[in-house]
């Protein structure tokens, strides 16, 4: 996140400074809060400050807007904190983190299939947007080699996707120049297809992001159909078009809950600890929970599923068109009057060309229980009664931003 430099001339006195109420116990003064305090406190006076402040943001357990996990077992944690230490670049220095990390890799890409008889290569990275951008550039170079191969120029590459991929794509076509190609959604397809990824495609495009788990919705796109599809592309007109599947949602989800799905493809404790039994078991888990929730969001009335979570343990659903001309609420007003119980539960809008369509999903990871669930639907019962009660009640037609799309 890009943070500004406060103007601290514009800010009124008692916003420029912190002022603890352990003062009796080890603090006199006010803290400045963007300049450096020119004397130290006590270590447990500093830890105390700062937590107290971190009690304002929401439950992370509550949270069924992010896709990052908000449960681990303490002794993940404690191997956490005992690497905090550790930058893992210095190879040398720290050999044995090195052959981790190499371990991760291969373990990851006999789990996605990955072929026997080919090299395999697979790096860490900070988070899935890191792992677009390489990915994108590695289809941009070999798109520009074999541009330079055929002697043609090599000057304008495009990238096919849905206009539904997560922002990091948008921003990958903006840093390396690359002309984006977003395939609009449509009603009762939320998703790219096969036949639309086709029409978008022409000699200089570098690839097709497919996504394996859509952010919108938790549904998967057809990679099979696509591949499928490309392969005839180049059969018919010789365009040899790669995909890159983007499975930072369902990549470590679809091998233990849809082992038979074709082409589908933590840390290394995680991986001794549970094995292949323990994560199939904590996947069927969260699926089981994410359909059972979504049946009894669906039986409450008002909404309609628009996924149940059949593919990722990810549902969403809308507003029945009869309730949205007959109700006093809209579903930023649900995703508002949830967060008084906080539960972070987005509500947003759909891409381009279905603009009018809003929605509210769930994210159900391990630590969010049956018991859990059953809590959020009397919750939601609770937020229908009271927008029941108010007839003169005005319906929200936008809502507070979820940077989780």
């Amino acid at each position: 996140m890009i943070s500004k430099k406060v103007d601290l001339r514009t800010l009124p006195h008692q916003d420029t400074e912190l002022t603890p109420t352990y003062a009796a116990r080890g603090l006199n003064a006010n803290v400045p809060r963007y300049r450096l305090p020119k004397e130290g406190m006590l270590p447990r006076i500093a830890y105390t400050l700062i937590h107290d402040e971190l009690l304002l943001d929401g439950n992370a357990r509550l949270n069924l807007a992010t896709f990052v996990t908000t449960w681990m077992e303490p002794e993940a944690q404690k191997l956490m904190t005992e690497t905090f230490d550790k930058n893992m670049i210095d190879k040398d220095e720290y050999p044995q983190t090195a052959e981790i990390e190499n371990r991760c890799v291969n373990i990851i890409a006999r789990l996605w299939n990955a072929p026997e008889q080919h090299e395999t290569v697979g790096t860490s990275t900070i988070g899935s947007s890191e792992a677009a951008m390489l990915s994108g550039m590695a289809l941009k170079w070999r798109w520009r080699a074999r541009m330079q191969a055929q002697g043609k120029p090599a000057a304008k590459p495009n990238l096919v996707m849905g206009i539904n991929v997560q922002v990091c794509w948008e921003k990958f076509t903006r840093y390396w120049e690359i002309e984006p190609r977003f395939v609009p959604i449509e009603d009762n397809r939320y998703h790219l297809s096969a036949e639309e990824a086709i029409k978008y495609c022409d000699e200089n495009t570098i690839g097709v992001v497919a996504i394996l788990g859509s952010t919108f919705d938790g549904s998967y796109e057809p990679i099979k159909e696509i591949s499928a599809a490309l392969d005839r592309l180049q059969a018919e007109k010789g365009l040899d078009i790669p995909i890159h599947v983007d499975a930072a949602s369902g990549g470590f989800v679809a091998p233990f809950i849809q082992p038979d799905l074709e082409w589908v493809v933590a840390q290394y404790y995680n991986f001794l600890r549970l094995g292949m039994d323990g994560y199939t078991r904590i996947q069927r888990t969260c699926q089981d929970i994410a359909l059972y929730l979504s049946d009894q969001i669906a039986k409450l009335g008002p909404f309609s599923l628009i996924t149940d979570g059949s593919d990722l343990p990810v549902f969403a659903w809308q507003l029945k068109s009869q309730e949205q001309e007959e109700t006093n609420f809209t579903l930023f007003d649900m995703s508002e009057r949830l967060r008084y119980n906080g539960w972070l539960v987005p509500a947003y809008i759909m891409p381009k060309n279905c603009e009018d369509l809003i929605v509210q999903r769930i994210v159900v990871k391990e630590g969010f229980s049956r018991d859990m669930a059953d809590i959020l639907l009397r919750d939601m019962r609770a937020a229908l009664q009271y927008f029941a009660s108010q007839p003169g009640h005005t319906p929200k037609r936008s809502g507070s931003h979820f940077a989780h799309l």
